[in-house]
């Protein structure tokens, strides 16, 4: 006996699967082929079915309600429509912000003169660095040696011999170049600084001042051009560079050298040929390198403590050394005085002097004492 749902002839030899198989009403108005009206097929080159498109919802009547794939779809616009309405509304209120790195802060420095307690002794540049304990430094960037590489967890090798040899060259151009040394140029320093210091740097070099921020000899060694020039360009030269990774993105170099230059007067009779004497120049630094910084081979100074001397305490060294020269003693003993009354910038650094201590001759190695047998 035929069952509703069975095919019109029966099942096929007594199988009974199809018998699972109920055709319903949605599951004909979800089908994706859907067969043409007897009108419609008697149309020229008609076909016998059609594809039924995925926002339809069947033939049913407009004023139905919509099939169970139309119903699917619209949800689904609708979800996509919100998520980015969503996307763009997060997007206003919170902009993609740029990685932090910032600019590079200002230069912080600090310059003390170092007054002598007694005559500057003078002589021949051989003959002064022998008697001194830069005897054995040696001359100009042979001094600056590189330390030992080891890779941190963020920079390579590579980008740590890069930093170092980068601040190598800043020390070379700011301490041994004989025009910076001189005063008559600048641009040696400038090129190797990050762009967001040149600002600070190029009114240290123009409008220098003792306020810890715009000192140009917390930049570069120079002499003031009316007090001394070089006698001997072979400046002497020892210290160290010590690296470390301060974060993940920045890298720091330290640096601590001692500079002897043997100078001379700058005005007046050429000196004699034991008019000489030495100013020393202690010089600290602290550089940072960013990612930026070490692609464009460039820097950024953060800080820099420099002692030097023989110099009066009342001579004002930020915009260049005075040294005192031979034969010359400190004509004061304490730095210049300050008025608080007084308008305008004060010099911050006031009070700031050193003592500078008498060289001692490097130690002659003594013959070993020669002992006489016992009998």
């Amino acid at each position: 006996m035929a069952v509703p749902g069975d095919p019109p002839d029966g099942t096929p030899d007594g199988d009974d699967d199809y018998r699972s198989v109920v055709f319903d009403e949605d599951f004909v108005r979800a089908a994706r082929l859907q067969e043409y009206s007897a009108q419609e097929r008697m149309g020229e080159h008609a076909r016998a079915v059609r594809s039924r498109s995925l926002w339809s919802g069947g033939s049913a009547p407009r004023t139905s309600t919509p099939g169970r794939g139309a119903r699917q779809g619209m949800l689904l616009v609708l979800l996509i429509a919100t998520a980015f309405a969503f996307a763009v509304y997060m997007g206003l209120r919170n902009p993609y912000l740029p990685p932090p790195g910032g600019p590079a802060q200002a230069l912080t420095s600090t310059v003390v003169p170092l007054a002598p307690t007694t005559a500057v002794p003078g002589g021949l540049p051989p003959e002064l660095y022998a008697k001194s304990p830069a005897a054995d430094y040696r001359v100009g960037a042979a001094g600056i040696t590189l330390p030992a590489v080891r890779r941190t967890h963020h920079f390579t090798d590579v980008q740590i011999v890069t930093a170092l040899s980068i601040a190598k060259d800043f020390l070379v151009q700011s301490s041994l170049d004989p025009d910076v040394l001189a005063g008559t140029a600048v641009r040696p320093v400038r090129v190797l600084l990050d762009p967001d210091q040149t600002e600070q740097f190029d009114r240290s070099m123009t409008s220098p001042s003792g306020d810890g921020r715009h000192a140009a000899t917390g930049w570069l060694v120079r002499f003031d051009a009316g007090t001394a020039v070089m006698a001997d360009p072979r400046v002497r030269v020892s210290g160290t560079l010590s690296f470390e990774e301060v974060t993940s993105d920045v890298l720091e170099v330290t640096t601590d050298h001692t500079f002897v230059y043997a100078v001379r007067p700058a005005t007046g009779v050429p000196a004699a040929a034991d008019g000489a004497s030495l100013f020393t120049v202690r010089r600290e630094l602290r550089l940072r390198f960013d990612r930026e910084d070490l692609a464009a081979r460039r820097l950024e100074l953060a800080s820099a403590y420099v002692m030097a001397g023989p110099q009066d305490c009342s001579a004002d060294p930020a915009a260049g050394f005075r040294p005192l020269l031979a034969g010359a003693a400190p004509t004061t003993v304490g730095p210049a005085a300050s008025d608080p009354y007084a308008s305008g910038r004060p010099r911050r650094a006031a009070g700031l002097c050193g003592v500078l201590a008498t060289p001692s001759a490097p130690a002659v190695p003594q013959p070993p004492a020669v002992v006489s047998p016992a009998r």
